[in-house]
């Protein structure tokens, strides 16, 4: 009886390391259930940043993701638009943790694109060029005053970071 029950257990244990190890490692693109659980190793080879970024907006589709230097390693989704100087971010002005680490903790971390990842700095914009990056971020044609969703604030409120490589 006591080996099985020891077998049991360690079974048991196996199972919840596993899938926790599962869960903290791969960053999910849903919003939903598991998919809300960030994954804490961005992958992808470190590669020199490129001369211009803009070149990488034909190349990949989709959002990039974002890991900052320090606790928690966590990795995100976000939606990017690459320029000759570096990588437009924007979010929703909701007090989201990963633009208010960034204010608090600096903006030092990595951006991996596709399969290749970059050492960014982040830097908040404000003002008029706020609102220059956050066209280009929402493409040609799209108003800066109408909201993305039902009950989203319109993209003129959004916040953007801009990510330069880090020297």
């Amino acid at each position: 009886m006591k080996t099985s029950k020891a077998i049991g257990l360690g079974v048991g244990a196996a199972i919840v390391v596993a899938v926790i190890g599962w869960m903290s490692t791969a960053p999910y693109l849903s919003n939903q259930g598991l998919g809300r659980l960030p994954g804490v190793i961005i992958g992808g080879t470190i590669t020199p940043s490129p001369g211009d970024f803009t070149p990488l907006n034909d190349i990949h589709d989709g959002p990039l993701m974002m890991k900052q230097a320090g606790f928690p390693p966590v990795v995100v989704y976000l939606s990017w638009v690459g320029t000759p100087e570096g990588v437009i971010t924007a979010t929703r002005p909701d007090g989201g943790y990963w633009a208010q680490r960034v204010r608090d903790r600096g903006g030092d971390g990595w951006l991996r694109i596709g399969d290749e990842t970059y050492e960014m700095e982040a830097i908040e914009i404000f003002g008029e060029e706020r609102l220059d990056m956050m066209q280009q971020w929402a493409g040609e044609g799209r108003s800066l005053d109408v909201p993305s969703s039902p009950g989203i604030e319109p993209l003129r409120d959004w916040e953007v970071f801009f990510w330069v490589p880090k020297s």
